[in-house]
């Protein structure tokens, strides 16, 4: 019954984010709010419902390991699994605002995130700072958007925000979608929390990998169908956009909400504070680099980060289940594979500096 419960609580919360991204971007259409800033808030945002939805319910089920373990683990995943399998899809652009400006407040929050849970707790007062910091860049980016020049950029937003429009009838229907949305969110997190917390106890498993594997992976579920899909569409800004924003929201909105609703704050693990965090600020950096570098995310970095992805869930695995190997598989990924990856992605960084640096030559 618990594994039925997680798989229904997986499809009714993938099933309500869709319905309630559906219906908030017909609504903002008929408000007169541009698509393209309903790309950067409702659908970025939207696609982080349900990772919103399960930390919510998580911190008021006292179950902190799952709601910290969800934010942690959907990062990690929304870069590893998301963004890899979308590049395999299609090589990705990428804007040069997500490199200069996007990607580095996601590492900045990141780093915010361990910084403030270093004590054990993200309290009350952090979980202000980080949703304050939430409301200004919304805003900022709302700015932004307004502003937005590039014509292809805004064709892309247009389509497929009019394509959400097409699908989601008029105003009425939408206030429809949109209700329907959040009491299937409601219901789904509690399916999943509820099923995922009984399966770890059952099977002596902690909650916190629980939360960053079989929880993570699931509230994932909409960036996932929403950037592989922009991506074999040719929207390969959309799909991009989407991981860094709802990567954004998951630590300053998600985190963030839960901290100020959670009493005494929400606790973090010694476990997520040492390895876990420092996994999610890596992955985090390793976005720059590779957009970096002909802004573009190329298909064989897709299959790199897609490879990580693999090693870090079976690194979960072993730990959980105290396998012996875990000790060799930390020496060979530290030891062999880490510096081999770096070495290789600063290689491209160095050619594409000199490129973009060389002085031409007359003749």
């Amino acid at each position: 019954m618990s594994l039925l419960a997680i798989v229904a609580g997986l499809v009714v919360l993938t099933l309500g984010a869709e319905l309630l991204v559906r219906g908030a971007s017909k609504l903002a259409v008929s408000v007169g709010v541009s698509p393209i800033v309903i790309g950067l808030t409702v659908v970025a945002f939207g696609t982080s419902t349900p990772e919103l939805a399960v930390t919510v319910g998580a911190t008021i089920d006292g179950s902190a390991d799952v709601a910290v373990g969800n934010v942690v683990g959907s990062n990690i995943y929304n870069v590893l699994l998301v963004l890899g399998l979308s590049a395999l899809a299609a090589p990705l652009i990428v804007q040069q605002r997500i490199v200069q400006a996007d990607v580095p407040l996601l590492i900045g929050a990141s780093l915010l995130m361990w910084f403030l849970a270093s004590d054990g707790t993200v309290s009350l007062g952090d979980g202000a700072v980080l949703v304050t910091i939430l409301l200004v860049y919304t805003a900022l980016s709302i700015r932004s958007g307004r502003r937005e020049s590039q014509p292809e950029v805004i064709a892309e937003y247009q389509e497929h925000v009019a394509e959400m429009g097409r699908l989601s009838g008029g105003r009425g229907m939408s206030v429809v979608l949109v209700i329907a949305g959040l009491a299937m969110l409601v219901l789904g997190a509690q399916l999943l929390v509820g099923g995922a917390t009984d399966v770890a106890r059952s099977l002596g498993v902690s909650e916190l990998v629980i939360g960053l594997t079989v929880v993570a992976v699931g509230t994932s579920m909409p960036e996932l169908v929403t950037s592989v899909v922009a991506a074999l569409r040719g929207e390969r800004d959309i799909a991009v956009g989407n991981v860094v924003g709802s990567n954004l929201f998951n630590i300053l909105g998600v985190l963030g909400v839960g901290a100020l609703l959670a009493p005494g704050g929400i606790a973090v693990a010694p476990t997520a504070i040492s390895f876990d965090i420092p996994v999610m600020i890596a992955v985090a950096v390793a976005v720059l680099p590779v957009a970096f570098v002909g802004y573009v995310i190329r298909r064989w970095e897709g299959a790199l980060f897609l490879g990580y992805g693999g090693l870090y869930t079976t690194y979960l695995v072993l730990d959980a289940a105290d396998h012996g190997l875990t000790d060799g598989f930390e020496m060979a990924v530290g030891l062999f594979l880490l510096p081999l990856t770096v070495i290789t992605i600063a290689t491209f960084v160095v050619r594409e500096l000199r490129s973009r640096w060389a002085v031409p030559t007359r003749g």
